[in-house]
């Protein structure tokens, strides 16, 4: 699997992902493969080119914006947006989220066709598809 971070998220969580699951998994932040001031119909085109991404992000507003959300939902890629209580706590709650519901983003992965969007939740066990 492949997991994007984009920049509402800090790039010390998509490093500490990376060096949990590599060599199995790549984890990438977004300042480490496009410019800081990259729009993001620009990387959400982008990396949809490369191949099924699981994007997390803290950015709602890709769900609701008709242009980032058009052209997310026209992607091959798969986004795990954070539900607000968990963007809103610390690096280390929201590290722990997500190793929690690692293996539900694996399965989502490994199952689901690109354009799915899905909400990564502060309690519960299971991702929400938005």
């Amino acid at each position: 699997m492949k997991v994007f971070f984009d920049n509402n998220l800090s790039p010390s969580l998509a490093r500490a992902m990376h060096e949990l699951f590599q060599p199995d998994h790549e984890a990438r932040a977004l300042r480490e493969k496009f410019r800081p001031d990259v729009s993001d119909v620009e990387w959400i085109t982008a990396l949809s080119r490369e191949g099924q991404w699981v994007v997390l992000s803290g950015d709602r507003r890709i769900t609701r914006n008709k242009a980032e959300q058009a052209a997310f939902r026209a992607s091959r890629l798969i986004g795990v947006f954070m539900a607000p209580a968990v963007f809103k706590s610390s690096v280390a709650k929201q590290a722990e989220r997500i190793l929690a519901l690692w293996p539900s983003m694996e399965s989502i992965a490994a199952t689901v066709a690109g354009g799915a969007m899905f909400e990564l939740p502060m309690t519960s066990q299971r991702l929400r598809q938005l």
